[in-house]
C-alpha cells in the first residue's frame, strides 16, 4: 500500500509514539496507560495522526482498536524509525551494573528450569542492576511476540519460523542466533514395564497410553507427526501445555512421554523417572534465540543478547545430553 507523504514540517513526532504504543495495546485506554497520558489525549493524538496520513488508522470495537491495511503497513516504519532515534540519542554503551532497566525472554518451562538459574547467578556474579521478567511461550511462533514488543527476545526451539527466515534472507525483520542443541527421549516412571532393557519397541510404543506436550494445546505435534510417516500413531489420553506438567503426570501413572532429555534433571524428581531412547528416529531440538531487528543496535539488547549466550555456553557445559551450538552441525 503507498501511503501519501507525511507533512514532516508539521508532523509532532510525539504523535508516532502514541501510534506505535496503541499498535501494541491495541486498547486506547490501555496505551493511556502505559504513556502516563489522558484518554482523550490519546484520542486526541490518533485524530491528529489520522489527519496528518490522511488514513484512517484503527477501526474501534468492543474490546479496543483494530488496525486498518494503513496502520500495519506505516507500523513497521515507524518502530524501526523510532527504534533507530532513541539508539542514537542513549549512550553508545550500557552499564547492567548501574541501569535498572527491564528486559523481557519468553521461553517454554524446560528451557527456563535449565536457563534461568545459570543466567541469574551471572547476573548476580556481576552485580547486575538489571530486572529480568519471564513469560512462558504459548506457541512455536514467537515472531507476533517480538514484533509487538511484548518480550526483547524469544529462546526455544522454533523449525516453522527457521524455514520461514531461510526462506525470507537477510532481508526479514527477525534475526536468530544458535545456543545449543539437544534430543528428544521417552520418559516413564521408573518400574513402569516398558521401562526394562528390550521392553520400549515401536509396537509397545504405540500401544502405550501417552501424555502429550504441546504448547499451543493442538491435537497433533512432532511425535504425531513422526510417527505417520511411519503409519503409525500412539493412543493420546491428555494433551498438556508444559513439560514440568508431563513429567508430573508420568511420574504418578503408567503414561509415558517425550521430554526433552536435558529437562529430566531439572525436574527435581529425576530419581523417580527412567529414560529410554525413542525407538523411532526423532528430530534433534536446535535451541535458539530470536529478537526483531530493530534492536541490533541498541546497547542495551546487546548486552542481553551475549548474556543469553553465555550462558547458554555454560548450560551447554553442564547439562547432560546437551551440545554447544558449535557443536551442532558436527
Amino acid at each position: 500500500m503507498n501511503l501519501p507523504p507525511l507533512p514532516l514540517r508539521t508532523l509532532d513526532l510525539n504523535l508516532l509514539k502514541v501510534f506505535d504504543v496503541v499498535m501494541v495495546e491495541r486498547n486506547v485506554t490501555r496505551a493511556a496507560g502505559r504513556l502516563s497520558m489522558t484518554q482523550p489525549a490519546v484520542s486526541n493524538a490518533l485524530r491528529r495522526l489520522r489527519e496528518a496520513t490522511r488514513q484512517e488508522l484503527f477501526v474501534p470495537h468492543a474490546g479496543g482498536v483494530t488496525p486498518t491495511a494503513a496502520a500495519q503497513s506505516l507500523w513497521p516504519v515507524v518502530r524501526e524509525s523510532l527504534q533507530r532515534l532513541h539508539d542514537a540519542l542513549e549512550s553508545p554503551s550500557f552499564d547492567p551494573g548501574a541501569s535498572e532497566q527491564r528486559f523481557t525472554l519468553a521461553m517454554a518451562d524446560a528451557t527456563a528450569a535449565m536457563f534461568v538459574p545459570v543466567l541469574l547467578a551471572d547476573l548476580q556474579r556481576q552485580r547486575c542492576s538489571v530486572n529480568l521478567s519471564f513469560v512462558a511461550l504459548t506457541t512455536r511462533d514467537p515472531r507476533p511476540l517480538l514484533e509487538h514488543g511484548h518480550a526483547d527476545a524469544a529462546i526455544g526451539f522454533f523449525p516453522d519460523v527457521n524455514a520461514a527466515l531461510d526462506a525470507e534472507g537477510p532481508s526479514g525483520a527477525m534475526r536468530r542466533e544458535a545456543l545449543y542443541g539437544c534430543r528428544y527421549v521417552c520418559v516413564l516412571r521408573r518400574g513402569h514395564p516398558l521401562a526394562r532393557p528390550g521392553a520400549l519397541t515401536l509396537d509397545s510404543y504405540c500401544d502405550a497410553e501417552h501424555v502429550r506436550v504441546n504448547f499451543a494445546g493442538r491435537p497433533r505435534g512432532f511425535v504425531d507427526e513422526a510417527l505417520a510417516e511411519l503409519g503409525r500413531e500412539r493412543r493420546v489420553i491428555i494433551t498438556v501445555t508444559q513439560f514440568f506438567t508431563a513429567g508430573v503426570v508420568v511420574r504418578g501413572s503408567d503414561l509415558v512421554a517425550v521430554l526433552p532429555r536435558s529437562f529430566v534433571p531439572a525436574t527435581g524428581y529425576q530419581e523417580q523417572l527412567a529414560v529410554c531412547e525413542l525407538p523411532f528416529d526423532l528430530p534433534g531440538i536446535d535451541v535458539g534465540m530470536l529478537w526483531h531487528g530493530r534492536h541490533d543496535a541498541n546497547p542495551a539488547q546487546r548486552w542481553l543478547r551475549q548474556a543469553v549466550v553465555d550462558a547458554a555456553a555454560r548450560v551447554a557445559a553442564a547439562a547432560p545430553g546437551v551440545v554447544a551450538a558449535g557443536a551442532l552441525g558436527a
